[in-house]
């Protein structure tokens, strides 16, 4: 289920990241597109179709253009998916490339990791699409359709930079109002 919005994404809460220098914030991949992917290690659904996708991304877009980050949020067997250690064993096996967060546990111990609360997540596989201002554009739970993941991160690349969206409807997509000076 996908839901399209124009909202700012909350700021990740991560505890550890994997294949990246140092800690990410969506401030510093503001100027790109943010493919986020929210998964689990023990879910079918993220194994099958989220993290095979989310590698395709990272494959078939410049990283200027594209940012896909993996964030692995965990709201069921947190004693088996606590270590790090093992999550750093599952990123080796499967070849994942792109940089991953631990979304970052609640502290009053509830299930649900701060991140994936803050976004509003349902579950995992969850994809959520950020433009280069920082704003959720797509939020889907479940497997998603590449092409038209794919259709939708092109538009948002190619949308101007100035902040002002591309309106598309069925009848076409119009370049913003032109500003009189």
């Amino acid at each position: 289920m996908s839901k399209t919005l124009d909202l700012p994404a909350p700021p990740l809460q991560v505890s550890h990241w994997f294949n990246t220098p140092g800690p990410l914030t969506l401030e510093h991949l503001r100027g790109r597109v943010v493919a986020l992917h929210a998964f689990q290690m023990l879910c079918p659904g993220c194994v099958a179709h989220g993290l095979p996708q989310a590698t395709r991304m990272h494959e078939a877009f410049p990283p200027d253009q594209l940012a896909v980050v993996g964030l692995h949020s965990v709201f069921e067997h947190h004693e088996v998916m606590q270590p790090a250690a093992a999550l750093q064993a599952f990123i080796h096996e499967y070849r994942l490339a792109f940089p991953i967060g631990i979304d970052q546990a609640d502290p009053q111990g509830g299930a649900v990791p701060l991140t994936m609360r803050a976004l509003g997540l349902r579950g995992t596989p969850s994809l959520v699409l950020l433009d280069k201002r920082g704003r959720i554009r797509l939020h889907h739970f479940g497997r998603a359709d590449d092409l038209l993941v794919g259709a939708r991160v092109g538009q948002l690349i190619a949308e101007p930079d100035d902040g002002e969206a591309v309106r598309c409807d069925d009848d076409g997509c119009r370049l913003p109002e032109a500003r009189h000076v």
